[in-house]
């Protein structure tokens, strides 16, 4: 049986970027301006407690070219300082795991592993997840403009890329939260695709996600 020809480096990228923008939801409804004595640098050091964490997740995705939603459930997990992976379990196993600069992709019996770097937009994507679960400011000051509101009880990052082609393609970035947890994360793509992730940590909490819907 002769070799199955190796996928082009245009379609993994594609997949990539999709498998990231699985990441992303619609704009939430402003929350209310900072607490006082509440502002970034709180924030991270609260986040920063986290080592590590596990979550089931939930998820409906809009795609703008097939004007449809598409469902999608699994697992997230990660450690710090820079470990990430994402498990869709349904409708099909897909695996996308980051650690450090290295990110492996997993589909259909098929693996692919390329410097995260080599994707300006995936890798700040990632970033502003990894640099939120871990608690990272000066990974988040470093690729994003960034603008905090809420409290300790209920919070919200907007995170806009420096980058201005990559802002281009990701204008920004929404990631809510209760206290030390992330339980909802937002973008609206600038090619229409959004869809939203319901976070439910496995440490034995059920309370629903705070984030108020629009």
């Amino acid at each position: 049986m002769s070799p199955r020809p190796p996928t082009p480096a245009s379609d993994v990228r594609r997949r990539m970027l999709a498998a990231l923008a699985g990441l992303a939801l619609w704009p939430a409804a402003p929350l209310a301006s900072r607490a006082a004595g509440f502002d970034l640098a709180a924030l991270t050091r609260l986040l920063g407690r986290n080592e590590s964490g596990e979550a089931l997740f939930r998820e409906e995705r809009h795609v703008a070219q097939i004007d449809q939603l598409l469902h999608a459930s699994g697992r997230l997990s990660f450690s710090a300082p820079d470990v990430f992976v994402r498990e869709t379990l349904q409708p099909r196993r897909e695996r996308m795991a980051v650690n450090g600069n290295r990110l492996t992709l997993t589909q259909g019996g098929r693996t692919r592993t390329m410097a995260l770097d080599a994707t300006p937009e995936a890798l700040v994507m990632v970033e502003a997840i990894r640099g939120t679960l871990t608690g990272r400011r000066d990974v988040l000051e470093k690729h994003f403009e960034v603008r905090l509101s809420g409290d300790a009880a209920l919070w919200q990052l907007e995170l806009v890329p420096r980058d201005t082609q990559v802002r281009a393609q990701v204008p920004l970035l929404r990631l809510t939260g209760q206290q030390a947890q992330v339980r909802e994360l937002r973008v609206s793509m600038a090619n229409g695709d959004r869809s939203v992730m319901q976070i439910e940590p496995l440490d034995g909490r059920t309370s629903a996600p705070a984030t108020p819907r629009p």
